[in-house]
């Protein structure tokens, strides 16, 4: 699965991490929200592991979720 950019539910680790960014995420925040262990996102961040399909979808619905909603990310004050 990793290895196939074609799927499309595919997540590339480089993705996960640009998508946490974009929401002020830790993978601690990821893992609240998406019921996957950090752990699991800091393997497959560093290309260690590759996850099951089931926790790629947990990933991207969470992700999705907080995309859609107002207040999704972490809000920061001005000048933080």
């Amino acid at each position: 699965m990793m290895g196939d950019p074609t799927h499309p539910r595919m997540i590339l680790p480089a993705q996960l991490r640009a998508a946490r960014a974009l929401l002020d995420w830790t993978r601690d925040d990821l893992a609240e929200k998406s019921g996957v262990a950090a752990v699991t996102a800091i393997g497959f961040e560093h290309g260690r592991t590759d996850p099951k399909v089931s926790t790629l979808y947990k990933w991207r619905r969470a992700l999705e979720a907080a995309r859609r909603s107002p207040h999704g990310g972490r809000t920061r004050l001005a000048g933080s």
